[in-house]
């Protein structure tokens, strides 16, 4: 596989974490360098841990999750989006968005985001590839495309009256997101 391949690869991968981070970028009204490298660093990881788990995973698995993985991130995007709904259209002006780059929140993100780099790991294990380097590469390119979201929802966010239903924007778009995963899938 070449190194433009990789990339793309990557680059396709990195979307999800892309809108989350510009969803929670929204819903954040101050983003610090540490929610920033939190978000990130979490959303890198899984995203250069899950291919590596596919590719070992191989074909014992392979059958399990190609069939339900779509569902596992569904319901956790379904959970978190319907949350963020659930509290931006229920909360008082004076509530304080809840930070998504801590807790449980995080996590349920980060492998949400991630679950579908978890079939290149197949693919990359049927064609006796090397995971090493392309789960390095689509982890940093998760990374970047990670700050980059957080930082555009920031600012097209807070900073206009988007920044008042926010997380019901965020809700939104994690739910779409899960809908077109379910949605490729099936």
């Amino acid at each position: 596989m070449s190194l433009p391949e990789i990339l793309l690869i990557a680059i396709a991968l990195a979307m999800d974490a892309f809108a989350v981070a510009v969803a929670s970028g929204v819903a954040l009204k101050i983003v610090t360098a540490r929610q920033t490298f939190r978000l990130s660093w979490h959303f890198g990881l899984f995203q250069a841990l899950m291919p590596i788990l596919g590719w070992f995973g191989g074909f014992a698995v392979r059958e399990y999750f190609l069939r339900f993985g779509h569902w596992i991130a569904f319901g956790l995007l379904l959970y978190i989006g319907g949350h963020m709904l659930w509290e931006g259209l229920h909360h008082d002006e004076e509530d304080v968005c809840q930070d998504p780059t801590q807790g449980s929140r995080l996590i349920m993100l980060s492998v949400a985001t991630s679950i579908d780099a978890l079939a290149v790991g197949f693919t990359l294990a049927m064609l006796d590839i090397s995971v090493w380097t392309p789960a390095a590469i689509i982890g940093t390119v998760a990374f970047a495309f990670t700050a980059a979201g957080l930082h555009l929802g920031k600012t097209v966010g807070c900073r206009t009256r988007l920044g008042q239903r926010a997380e019901v924007l965020g809700g939104g778009v994690l739910l779409a997101i899960g809908t077109k995963i379910l949605w490729q899938a099936l």
